[in-house]
């Protein structure tokens, strides 16, 4: 049977999912943590992956990022429900379709089918995406090479404040909270008392400066989280 390989740390979807992609004619492969996930997806043993966003070790963005990287293996990515965020940023890494969380069972074999179907017909291209730049005013954000520009001078970021700025950025003009950017930045929950968060949007605002009307990029929503403003909202923010 054609194997396939699950990385979820939910042990008790891993099973549901199995019982029934068995009778579809695919073996199924559960893995629980992202690292160890990322070295089973890249050992050429299996013809699809899906891949949870939220698991412990690498989250499923940077194990998505890893395999894509040197594999055009097709990737079924599980999100949150409503979080738009997720699937935007998954589908941009690579992703090659998604599914939120709870799901209907069938839906998810449906699915399987339909990114099978796509890959088999050469729908997709054989060599690795390339992520577009995305630009907001004048920061630009390259993911390719994970580089970072304002107003064409190199920003030096670590990596979470680069996966930090890009998740803002792709939300840019709405409110991303600071649950979803433990979750997507840190790869764990979020906690009231936990200030990380804070300051890695503190150290990141440090180093892109202020915009050309003197104003914050990254703009504080108080008890909500953060938003990066988009020119026009800098340029009505100005005294």
């Amino acid at each position: 049977m054609d194997r396939i390989l699950v990385i979820d740390d939910d042990t008790e979807l891993c099973s549901l999912v199995s019982e029934y992609l068995q009778p579809e004619g695919f073996e199924v492969e559960a893995v629980y943590d992202g690292n160890r996930g990322l070295e089973r997806a890249l050992s050429g043993d299996h013809i699809l992956v899906v891949l949870d966003v939220m698991l412990p070790g690498l989250n499923g963005f940077e194990v998505l990022r890893r395999i894509r990287g040197t594999s055009r293996i097709p990737v079924l990515l599980l999100t949150a429900r409503g979080e738009d965020v997720d699937r935007i940023v998954g589908l941009e890494i690579g992703a090659d379709d998604y599914l939120p969380k709870p799901f209907n069972p069938r839906e998810l074999v449906a699915r399987i089918r339909a990114v099978l179907r796509r890959s088999a017909t050469g729908e997709r291209p054989s060599g690795p995406p390339v992520p577009q730049i995305v630009q907001v005013g004048d920061v630009e954000l390259d993911p390719a090479n994970r580089t970072v520009r304002h107003a064409g001078t190199p920003v030096d970021l670590t990596s979470v404040e680069f996966n930090l700025l890009e998740v803002l950025l792709r939300e840019a003009g709405r409110v991303v909270t600071r649950e979803k950017l433990a979750e997507v930045v840190l790869s764990r929950k979020f906690s009231p008392f936990d200030r990380s968060i804070d300051m890695h949007v503190s150290k990141v605002r440090k180093k892109l400066g202020d915009s050309d009307d003197g104003n914050d990029y990254i703009k504080t929503v108080r008890g909500v989280g953060y938003i990066f403003a988009r020119p026009r909202e800098l340029l009505e923010a100005k005294p």
